[in-house]
């Protein structure tokens, strides 16, 4: 669910959501002390005691020992997971720097158009049958993983099973865990090949492991949902994603306005509106020209910004529903741009 307000409000650009990890891999830890600190946890159930009451419950709901032997195999509290959730930065980057050195960079947006182009066929039976944009498709691939080179290499049961147990968030990440569970009981990857991000994001679109049993698909038919390894699974299950959450075909997210004399950020309007209306008042395209026809639209403000400002339609939205923040949403559609 999108907050009220939701394009003023001040969202954090780093740490991982239910879908993803925008930005940058995080700034690596100092390197460790001789002496390793504690490990330290919110409950008081010791690991072994807290698996032992997962591995019932799970039996419960139809997971084979076989499989739960294989996944918690040399499991243990993982302290750099702990390290990094608690380690999550309440600030960021400025809206100009996150841009243009991390999320549309030249590079990103070089290599964007490439692996547009090497898989535009595939790409093109996914908009077939998805109604997705391409573009959109491939923008996401970028940001989350660059284009599948670093899905993470956390062992996801591993890390939920820590967060899980130490306990700061601990149903979220308990469900986590079971849904995990639940993707090696069926079959689409093996134990060994389930990594991802230290939050249990998986694959190359980053999924958590329930929106993983919501939303990925098999497209490449081989009766596995296979986000790691099989790019038609991973694409698809991106293009799924959006539709599912209300993308519509045809139309833009936005675009990057100069406002009128007088506009002021502060006590901006963000009702949506009739493109008509904001070109009534005296807003143009950046380049100066006059704004294009579309759907309604509403003022969006990047976080952090030095005065950029941009109308989003509802397809912006959609790209929040992937993963929140302001900047993330107004980053992806930038680099869409630019690579389709």
């Amino acid at each position: 669910m999108i907050p009220r307000r939701i394009f003023l409000a001040a969202a954090p650009l780093a740490g991982c959501t239910a879908a993803a990890t925008p930005s940058a891999p995080p700034a690596p830890i100092a390197a460790a002390t001789p002496v390793e600190p504690p490990m330290t946890s919110v409950s008081s159930v010791p690991f072994d005691r807290f698996v032992d009451g997962v591995k019932t419950e799970a039996r419960r709901r139809g997971i084979s020992q076989t499989t739960l032997a294989a996944a918690f195999s040399g499991v243990r509290p993982n302290q750099r997971v702990i390290e990094l959730d608690r380690r999550q930065a309440e600030g960021g980057l400025q809206w100009e720097d996150y841009r243009d050195r991390i999320m549309v960079s030249p590079t990103r947006v070089q290599n964007g158009r490439r692996n547009y182009l090497e898989n535009a066929d595939l790409l093109r039976r996914i908009e077939q049958r998805f109604r997705v944009s391409p573009s959109i498709i491939v923008a996401i691939w970028g940001v989350e993983t660059n284009f599948g080179g670093n899905t993470g290499g956390f062992k996801v049961v591993e890390a939920l099973a820590t967060l899980a147990w130490e306990g700061r968030r601990a149903a979220y990440f308990r469900t986590e865990l079971f849904a995990a569970l639940k993707i090696l009981e069926d079959g689409h990857i093996r134990t060994d090949r389930m990594t991802g991000s230290w939050a249990g994001a998986m694959g190359q679109p980053q999924f958590m492991p329930t929106n993983f049993e919501r939303l990925a698909v098999d497209f490449d038919g081989d009766g596995r949902r296979d986000i790691w390894d099989s790019k038609a699974d991973a694409l698809a299950s991106i293009a799924n994603y959006f539709a599912r959450n209300g993308w519509r075909d045809g139309e833009p997210w936005g675009l990057a306005v100069t406002p009128p004399p007088g506009f002021s950020a502060a006590g901006a309007d963000t009702s949506m509106r009739p493109m008509r209306d904001f070109a009534r008042m005296g807003f143009r395209t950046e380049a100066g020209r006059p704004l294009p026809d579309g759907p309604d639209a509403q003022v969006v403000l990047p976080n952090r910004g030095n005065g950029q400002v941009f109308l989003g339609h509802h397809n912006l939205r959609v790209i929040r529903r992937y993963n929140s923040p302001v900047n993330y949403g107004l980053a992806v559609g930038l680099l869409s741009d630019r690579v389709g």
